[in-house]
């Protein structure tokens, strides 16, 4: 009986396409199931043997431990280097637009909250 083990909901593509490679590699038999045409099935990657479940989960897990690593310290050299874009790095490079989105948050905030406040 196939086991799940990779959910793909939200997955990034090179991620999706690096997992499958990985089971390909290993030669750990597997199939794909999709959203479908309105995105209400799951999207995920099965092993179709049991005994092999285990395998894949080892190598996924190690798999995912990596790139967990890897995007980290990307993440933090970007932070040195400044290139990490922060709401004040927004709103210097489009201030009429970051006072908009702010102006309809508040609007949208006040319309939700009037009836309760008032009481």
């Amino acid at each position: 009986m196939a086991k799940l083990l990779f959910k793909m909901r939200n997955v990034l593509d090179d991620e999706a396409q690096d997992v499958r490679e990985l089971l390909e590699d290993n030669k750990i038999d597997y199939f794909e199931t999709f959203a479908g045409h309105w995105g209400v099935s799951l999207p995920a990657i099965w092993v179709k043997n049991d005994d092999q479940h285990e395998i894949a989960r080892s190598l996924l897990d190690k798999y995912q431990a990596e790139r967990t690593a890897k995007i980290r310290k990307e993440y933090e050299l970007s932070l040195r280097q400044g290139k990490v874009k922060s709401m004040w790095h927004n709103f210097l490079e489009t201030p009429i637009k970051f006072v908009v989105y702010m102006g309809l948050v508040g609007l949208v905030l006040y319309l939700s909250l009037q009836f309760f406040l008032s009481f």
